[in-house]
C-alpha cells in the first residue's frame, strides 16, 4: 500500500506520538526499524501518519519502546486500524484541510474547552450568525463558498446533541456577544441560542464581562480537545491565517492553565446567563 498523500490531524497525532515514545526509549529511526525488520523510510512514514497500523504494529512498538502504559496504548490502537469515513470528508474538495481536521478532534474529543474574545465559539453559533460572519470574509467568498462553510459549520454542532453529548465548556468575553453580525434581529436570536445551550446540562457558558479588566489568553480563541487519555489532549489555535495545533506537554499545561485563569475571573454560569439577557434588552 503506497504512502497516504494527505494524513488527517488524528493520523498524524498518532505518528507524532509513536515518535516521542521511540525518543523516550532512546532509539533513532534506523535503530526502531531495525527491531520490527523495516527500512528506516517506514518509520519514518509511520510517523508522520503516511502509513496505517494494525493493532498488532502498535503493541509490537510500544513493546520496542518499552511502554508500559496500557491505557495509551489501548488509545493509540483506537487511532489506528480501518478508520471510518467522517462526515466531513463529503466537504473534502470544499474547504481548506484545517476545517475539516477540526470537525474530527472535535468528534473525538471526550470533552471540549473553549475560550473566544472576538467571536461566538463555532459550536454555539447560529445559522444566521455563521453565515454573516462568513460575509463579511476576505476575499470575499462567493454565495455557495459562503453556504458550504455555513452548513459545515452547523454539522459541527451534531456533537452536543444525541443521546450521549461531548461536554462542552466556553468561555466567552463581553466583546464577542457584542458584536453585532448580521444586525440586531440576529445578533438577538444569538445571544438567546447561546443562553438556550448553556441551560444544557453537558454545557457551561461564562462570560468575561468587560468590568473583570485584562487575563492571560486575551489575543487569541483557544479550543481544547481532551483525549481518552491526558498524553492525546490536543490545543487549536484559531488565526487569520489558519489554525495551529498543539500537542507538547508544556504547551497542553500552559492553555489548561490560560482557560483555568479565565474561568476564574469570569462569571458564574447563572451569572453569565443574566449578563447575556441584559445584553438582549440592550439591542
Amino acid at each position: 500500500m503506497p504512502p497516504r498523500a494527505t494524513p488527517t490531524a488524528r493520523q498524524l497525532r498518532l505518528g507524532a506520538e509513536l515518535r516521542k515514545l521511540r525518543e523516550r526509549a532512546g532509539l533513532n529511526t534506523r535503530e526502531a526499524a531495525e527491531l520490527i525488520g523495516a527500512k528506516q523510510a517506514r518509520v519514518s512514514n509511520i510517523e508522520t501518519g503516511r502509513f496505517g497500523l494494525s493493532e498488532r504494529s502498535i503493541r509490537t512498538l510500544a513493546g520496542n519502546y518499552a511502554c508500559g502504559d496500557e491505557d495509551l496504548i489501548t488509545a493509540l490502537i483506537a487511532m489506528t486500524g480501518k478508520q471510518q469515513r467522517g462526515w466531513w470528508e463529503e466537504y473534502r474538495d470544499l474547504l481548506p484541510l484545517g476545517q475539516l481536521d477540526l470537525a474530527e478532534l472535535e468528534h473525538h474529543a471526550s470533552a471540549i474547552a473553549l475560550a473566544t474574545v472576538l467571536h461566538i465559539p463555532g459550536l454555539l453559533q447560529t445559522v444566521d450568525h455563521a453565515r454573516a460572519i462568513f460575509a463579511e470574509g476576505v476575499p470575499a467568498l462567493p454565495p455557495p463558498d459562503i453556504e458550504d462553510r455555513v452548513s459545515y459549520r452547523i454539522k459541527r454542532q451534531r456533537i452536543l446533541y444525541g443521546d450521549e453529548p461531548t461536554p462542552c465548556k466556553a468561555v466567552i468575553h463581553e466583546a464577542a456577544l457584542r458584536m453585532p453580525f448580521g444586525g440586531p434581529q440576529t445578533a438577538r436570536a444569538q445571544l438567546q441560542h447561546v443562553i438556550d445551550m448553556s441551560e444544557r446540562e453537558h454545557i457551561t457558558v461564562q462570560v468575561i464581562p468587560f468590568r473583570n479588566g485584562t487575563f492571560a489568553g486575551s489575543g487569541q480563541s483557544i479550543n481544547y480537545f481532551s483525549g481518552p487519555v491526558p498524553q492525546l489532549d490536543t490545543v487549536l489555535l484559531e488565526q487569520a491565517h489558519g489554525s495551529l495545533l498543539l500537542d507538547a506537554e508544556a504547551q497542553l499545561e500552559k492553555y489548561r492553565l490560560v482557560i483555568g485563569k479565565m474561568e476564574s475571573i469570569a462569571l458564574t454560569q447563572e451569572e453569565s446567563r443574566d449578563f447575556i439577557h441584559g445584553l438582549i434588552r440592550e439591542l
